[in-house]
């Protein structure tokens, strides 16, 4: 039989001040040096060792040890705080009920991870836990040593928190915090006397000298300088003596250190910050922090690109508008999960097999969160500097936007028209702020770190608060135009295009028409080395495909709309028409083709020289969005709004793309190829008729779209091609398959068939993040254009192919006239995609 687990302080007479330690105990002792903490744990652990209980110790500070004599489980907190909290949760759990431990003091972890916050989210996650097994817990934090924000959580979650301090020359215990206990001697200032005695004291003369000179931190709100604040102090000033004419060799090492706790480690970004950025820089961007913690990748990408274009090409940097960013450091991400009990639901999602169990109950939690006091006066402070000036919320994680991994369109933005009462603009900042948040656990981001191995990541989310770029004064708000940039042009139309040179993709109003894949307009593709080409060859073929519907910002309503693009400008005077807009002739309608722009202005040669000049300092293409306002005076002012790696396959070097004349060709594409050359050998062909298909209800060609991704899902292993009508991708079943990218994951080669609607054309996809999901898929996209030279589709080889939809997925025999299985034998087939010459063929081998 188990013997009963009465634990013990070591301490007689403090047991009986305490009436005893209880099962659940966590007990904070709140001291002035170690010394004092260990003479509190050694009788402690005498105490568990006489009695026959076990006790763990952990041990990850740099203080000389507290014992020598127990089960030590050593841990480094410099591996972050995630994996710190994991390996000593990890330890309890194996553990199990009724054991004591001993933790070295916090307060090292505060000074590891430069946050009095962290140490009390810490706290926040493991005093619980140890409660609900009944363990007995010490743990030391140094007093007057820590801001409210991490000592008020450890108050706020422990059982115990007993102030042992000096006062002239004796030592006194106070308790500050004594829960689940009455008796009124507990709540009394006891002397600490020799012998290990413990006396009241109970008159008030004694009790106000001893606290009068017990060195209490009084009632300010940070009586103490948080970790951050002490450093960056400190840099400034280094920074100041600089400025004034005295530099200090230690201004290197200052920037090392601030770097670190200001940008996400990633080797190839360090590289950039250490060329490009200054200590200058990041003292700015603690001015405009809330929260402290790591600004995350698009904000970092904002910041590298600008200071590149400082050093690099100050011309074009005095083209740009300036930037008066803010940024929500990860810091306040991590606390809001563990405060609002989302801790464990995330970390569970770490687990693939358990990852999108939970995503409704941690978004409901996250939407209806709370921000801690402090970090709510931030934010009004933020407001107060906005005044009334929209701003967009944007995602910043720790892993967007690095080399390998862009996160394009995975994580939301969310538009604040910032007008109306105080009240309600704090309120729409904050949900915007929980909408970003509640992004990091939705299905399709949680996929798409599946996808990537980086469901073990700890991805931590900050937030780059922007003011959205435009002129105020109407009901709408929106720039003149704005677009994506790539500084390589992965679609070659026409042979004077010049790969190399770049592209952009225009569009009028937000930038939401050029990054989000719309089905309903068109934009305008700019090859940077010749403007004037389009993929249309005459008059009524660029008026059918120009831009007619603009994205804007309603201030009244609070939402982006969209809406005719002529309606929309009507009544803006200074809109710039005239550079913007075409028309075939005098009394003829006007159409959105830049064509003034691009030919009258320097801004096509402004930015092909901005993205081969990011290229040049990333040594990699590169990926912009930008934002562009013509000025009354007649210039323009373009604002960098994001810079990122784009993540580009190399061509397949030395591959033979020359199509065999003696092999059967039944698909041949030419005029639209997304992605480099390369050769490949299909195994599975999936077809979708477009005749069939045309004729099926909305209902049904879902339907279709769910069975592509389940044949997706059991053809892992195959080099697998599809092919069928519209758009794939679209929300509109009527304009193509409406499949998710999560649906075609697997796939090495994606083929739309330009069938559902004659007014599609290959503008579907480039630099939208579709477009990134397929390149970071490393996935090939090509168009088929029935009737046009190139082009063909053999359908009656294809019909007469054994189907094996039935084989693969029984049950689905319905749409097997619909959908064509086709599993071509080993090495009979070769896909021969030419990127240079946009030319796409499919070969079977007669032998």
């Amino acid at each position: 039989m188990a013997a009963a687990f009465h634990p013990s302080t070591g301490l007689a007479q403090l047991d009986g001040v305490l009436h005893g330690i209880r099962p659940g105990d966590n007990i904070v002792w709140q001291i002035e040096s170690l010394d004092k903490y260990r003479a509190l744990v050694e009788p402690y652990a005498a105490a568990a060792r006489r009695d026959g209980l076990r006790l763990i110790y952990f041990r990850f500070a740099e203080h000389p040890p507290l014992l020598a004599e127990a089960q030590i489980r050593q841990l480094d907190p410099t591996e972050g705080f995630e994996v710190f909290v994991d390996r000593v949760h990890s330890v309890i759990e194996a553990a199990g009920r009724e054991t004591l431990y001993v933790f070295d003091c916090l307060s090292h972890l505060a000074d590891t991870w430069q946050s009095d916050r962290m140490m009390g989210n810490f706290f926040r996650l493991t005093c619980p836990r140890l409660f609900d097994l009944d363990t007995v817990t010490y743990f030391g934090v140094l007093r007057n040593r820590h801001v409210q924000s991490g000592i008020g959580v450890i108050t706020d979650t422990t059982q115990f928190l007993i102030d042992v301090f000096r006062c002239r020359e004796k030592l006194y215990l106070r308790p500050i915090k004594v829960q689940h206990r009455s008796a009124a001697a507990m709540n009394l200032i006891h002397a600490w006397e020799p012998g290990d005695h413990f006396r009241p004291v109970r008159d008030s003369g004694t009790v106000s000298e001893i606290l009068s000179n017990s060195q209490w931190p009084g009632l300010e709100d940070s009586p103490v300088a948080g970790h951050w604040q002490k450093q960056f102090d400190a840099a400034k000033s280094v920074a100041a003596a600089r400025r004034a004419g005295f530099p200090d060799p230690a201004e290197e090492a200052w920037f090392a250190q601030l770097k670190r706790l200001l940008f996400p480690d990633d080797p190839a970004m360090t590289r950039l910050i250490d060329e490009y950025l200054r200590l200058d820089d990041l003292l700015t961007v603690r001015t405009r922090m809330i929260g402290c913690g790591a600004i995350g990748g698009k904000a970092l990408g904002m910041l590298l690109a600008r200071a590149v274009l400082r050093r690099d090409a100050p011309e074009l940097d005095a083209r740009l508008e300036a930037h008066d960013s803010f940024y929500v450091g990860t810091e306040v991400f991590d606390t809001f999960l563990v405060h609002n009990d989302l801790w464990w639901i995330r970390r569970r999602q770490h687990n693939p097999d358990t990852y999108l169990k939970e995503i409704d109950e941690a978004r409901a939690r996250v939407l209806a969160g709370r921000f801690s006091p402090t970090i709510r006066r931030q934010f009004e402070g933020m407001l107060e500097y906005f005044g009334e000036w929209p701003f967009i919320v944007r995602s910043s994680s720790r892993l967007e936007d690095r080399y390998g991994n862009a996160f394009a369109g995975q994580y939301d933005s969310v538009f604040c028209a910032n007008r109306g009462p105080w009240e309600n603009r704090l309120e729409s900042l904050l949900d915007a702020v929980r909408r970003v948040y509640a992004s990091t656990m939705s299905e399709p981001a949680l996929r798409y770190r599946q996808r990537r191995g980086l469901l073990g990541e700890n991805e931590q989310m900050a937030v780059l608060i922007m003011r959205v770029s435009g002129t105020a004064g109407g009901p709408y708000f929106h720039p003149h135009a704005a677009g994506v940039g790539l500084s390589v042009n992965p679609y070659r139309w026409n042979p004077r295009i010049d790969m190399k040179a770049g592209v952009i993709r225009l569009v009028a109003g937000l930038g939401t028409r050029a990054v989000d894949r719309t089905d309903d307009d068109y934009t305008r593709l700019v090859a940077l080395n010749a403007p004037e080409l389009r993929p249309e060859t005459n008059f009524g073929d660029i008026a059918r495909h120009a831009q007619r519907r603009m994205d804007a910002l309603d201030l009244d309503a609070n939402r982006i709309v969209s809406g005719p693009f002529a309606a929309m400008v009507r009544d803006q005077a200074d809109y710039p028409l005239e550079l913007f807009t075409t028309r075939e002739e005098a009394g003829k309608p006007v159409f959105l083709t830049f064509d003034r722009l691009l030919r009258d202005t320097p801004f096509v040669a402004d930015l092909r020289a901005l993205l081969a000049t990011l290229q040049a300092a990333y040594r990699h293409p590169v990926e912009i969005e930008f934002a562009l306002n013509v000025l009354a005076e007649g210039g323009y002012r373009i604002n960098l709004l994001q810079c990122r790696p784009l993540q580009m396959r190399s061509a397949d070097a030395g591959a033979n793309l020359s199509p065999r004349g003696d092999w059967p060709t039944p698909i041949e594409a030419r005029g639209a190829v997304i992605g480099p050359s390369r050769s490949l050998r299909p195994d599975r062909l999936v077809y979708v008729v477009p005749a069939l298909y045309g004729k099926m209800s909305q209902g049904e060609r879902a339907e279709v779209a769910r069975l592509i991704g389940r044949i997706n899902q059991v053809s892992a292993g195959r080099t697998l091609v599809l092919l069928g009508p519209g758009r794939w991708g679209t929300r509109d079943p009527w304009l193509g398959l409406p499949v998710s990218f999560n649906e075609i994951n697997r796939v090495a080669a994606l083929g739309e068939i330009v069938t559902m609607n004659d007014n599609l054309v290959p503008d579907v996809s480039l630099g939208t993040h579709f477009l990134n999901e397929l390149i970071e898929a490393d996935m090939l996209y090509f168009a088929l254009f029935p009737g046009r030279p190139g082009n063909r589709v053999d359908e009656t080889f294809l019909l007469g192919q054994p189907n094996r939809l039935a084989d693969i997925l029984p049950g689905h025999e319905g749409q097997a006239e619909a959908v064509r299985v086709i599993d071509l034998p080993a090495a009979a087939a070769r896909l021969l995609a030419d990127a240079e010459n946009q030319g796409v063929a499919i070969q079977i081998d007669p032998g």
